[in-house]
C-alpha cells in the first residue's frame, strides 16, 4: 500500500467524537453539574478531546475543566469509558474522570466561561438522570456506583454496563 492509498484509507474510516469530563463532588457527595449556553440540559465539566494535537483523555477532562470553570485540578481515577451512539451525531466515547472532593473555597473559586456556560450548581446523586440528558446521567450514575464500591472503572454502552 503506498502512502496515497494509505492516507486515502485512513480519510474514509468512520468518525468517532471522544470527550471526557470530571465528576467533582462536595463533602455532602453532591455533583457539580454546568449549564451551557449552546444546547439544552446541563453536563459536567468538560469536552471534545483534542486528538489531533495529541491530547488525552485525561488531558482533555483537566483542560477542559480548567476553561469550563477556571479550576485546574488534578484528576483522580477513571471512573467510567463509554460508548454512546446518537441518532444526530456520529458515536461518541466519553470518559469520567475523579474529580474528587472540592472544598467551599473552591467552589468559590469557580469562574465560569462566559463563552459556553450560563450557570452552575450542585445535585444530589439521585437527581442526576433529571438533569443531565440521555445517556450523560446514566453515566453519572454508574461513576457514582463507582466511587461508593471503591471498584471500577465501569464500561458503558449508552450509560448502561457493557454485557
Amino acid at each position: 500500500m503506498t502512502t496515497t492509498d494509505y492516507t486515502t484509507y485512513i480519510a474514509g474510516l468512520p468518525r468517532v467524537l471522544a470527550g471526557a469530563a470530571a465528576l467533582f463532588r462536595d463533602a455532602d457527595g453532591r455533583i457539580l453539574i454546568v449549564e451551557p449556553n449552546y444546547r439544552e440540559g446541563w453536563a459536567l465539566p468538560g469536552g471534545t478531546i483534542e486528538s489531533d494535537a495529541g491530547e488525552t483523555p485525561r488531558q482533555a477532562a483537566r483542560r477542559e475543566t480548567a476553561e469550563e470553570i477556571g479550576l485546574d485540578v488534578e484528576l483522580g481515577p477513571l471512573l467510567a469509558v463509554d460508548w454512546s451512539v446518537g441518532t444526530e451525531r456520529p458515536p461518541i466515547v466519553a470518559y469520567i474522570y475523579d474529580g474528587g472532593v472540592l472544598t467551599e473555597e473552591r467552589f468559590a473559586a469557580i469562574r465560569l466561561q462566559e463563552e459556553e456556560l450560563l450557570s452552575w450548581k450542585l445535585i444530589d446523586p439521585a437527581e442526576a438522570t433529571a438533569y443531565l440528558p440521555g445517556s450523560l446521567g446514566l453515566r453519572v450514575v454508574a461513576s457514582v456506583g463507582v466511587l461508593a464500591r471503591g471498584d471500577g472503572p465501569v464500561e458503558l454502552e449508552n450509560g448502561l454496563p457493557a454485557r
